[in-house]
């Protein structure tokens, strides 16, 4: 809990300043439908912690906030451009507890929404000329940037595909996990490494640690739908395995599993309703799958905060290693 109090404030010490290039960044956006369109889901909250990691990245290799705010800034920008586009695509009716965007505004609007918020990610990020960062600092981490978006569609495309199949291997869900999530972690944390001045093993170190955390966040989601209580999830528990999705836990049980309960798996995870929820998790604690995610859950931590020892103490670097601690100490 004393973890969660120090990382909201962390997140809070930057929010006000990532908030307002954001703003920024979107008031020239006409007509007035595209602008709330586009304004919608961040205006309804979220963490903000990629552009806080971004920012502190800068921090931690001897760089100023400044910097790399307008960068941080276009990571929330492109964060929100791909849950927008995966809301149209998933159907999802709410997200951060508001409609979604296609709701309010239709599919079309939420597509052209999606769109200017991911064309102003770069904009945002050009413009960092304007805080006197260099320009030989701007284009690698512009690289870095759009790097990290076309990784995101990769990664779309492969969860995408397989929900066609049961067979996925643990290596391929790594890799699909790596690019829909991952990666544009990693690319705030390196980026504003970049900017901050870093060198190039410091932000190959801080591109490295916000890749296992990305990982450590996405398998941390996997194991609460299960490990968790419906009222700390906002949503039913289990509800991966209601939608049949390919998690962690379910690739490692069917690698694992004996025939018939491998089948059985199989048939809880193609069947309609979730009457029989309850049926699969008990199949998926039989063979260690839920205790399996969560270490290497903690393994990618421990392994994020390892990599942070190339840096001078700071009180930057504290601040990553704490919110290292909470991807794993979260609860939603």
């Amino acid at each position: 809990m004393e973890t969660k109090l120090e990382v909201t404030e962390i997140l809070k010490r930057y929010s006000a300043d990532i908030d307002q290039e954001i703003t920024t960044a979107l008031e020239t956006v006409d007509p007035e439908a595209l602008l709330q369109a586009s304004e919608h889901l961040v205006k309804a909250g979220g963490k903000k912690l990629r552009p806080a990691l971004a920012v502190l990245s800068a921090e931690a290799v001897g760089g100023n906030v400044q910097c790399a705010l307008k960068t941080g800034a276009a990571v929330e920008l492109i964060h929100t451009f791909s849950l927008i586009h995966d809301d149209i695509m998933d159907q999802d009716d709410k997200r951060r507890g508001k409609p979604s965007v296609h709701v309010l505004w239709g599919e079309p609007m939420a597509i052209l929404a999606g769109d200017t918020l991911f064309s102003k990610a770069f904009e945002t990020v050009m413009k960092s000329e304007e805080d006197d960062v260099a320009a030989e600092k701007i284009l690698p981490a512009l690289q870095t940037v759009v790097d990290s978006c076309v990784e995101i569609c990769e990664g779309q495309a492969l969860d995408m595909g397989f929900a066609e199949r049961l067979d996925v291997s643990e290596s391929e869900y790594l890799m699909m996990i790596f690019k829909k999530t991952a990666a544009l972690i990693a690319a705030a944390t390196k980026s504003g490494a970049i900017l901050g001045g870093g060198t190039p093993e410091q932000v190959e170190a801080l591109a490295e640690y916000g890749r296992l955390i990305g990982m450590a966040f996405q398998i941390q989601d996997d194991y609460l739908d299960v490990a968790s209580s419906e009222e700390d999830l906002g949503k039913p528990v289990g509800s991966d395995i209601v939608e049949g999705k390919m998690t962690l836990l379910v690739v490692h049980a069917l690698s694992q599993a004996e025939e018939t309960d491998k089948e059985r798996l199989i048939t809880i995870l193609k069947e309609e309703g979730d009457q029989n929820v309850s049926e699969a998790v008990d199949i998926l604690e039989k063979y260690g799958s839920i205790q399996y995610a969560w270490n290497v859950a903690q393994e990618d931590v421990n392994q994020a905060k390892k990599v942070l020892d190339i840096l001078d103490d700071s009180p930057a670097k504290d601040a990553l290693l704490l919110l290292a601690d909470f991807v794993l100490e979260r609860i939603n």
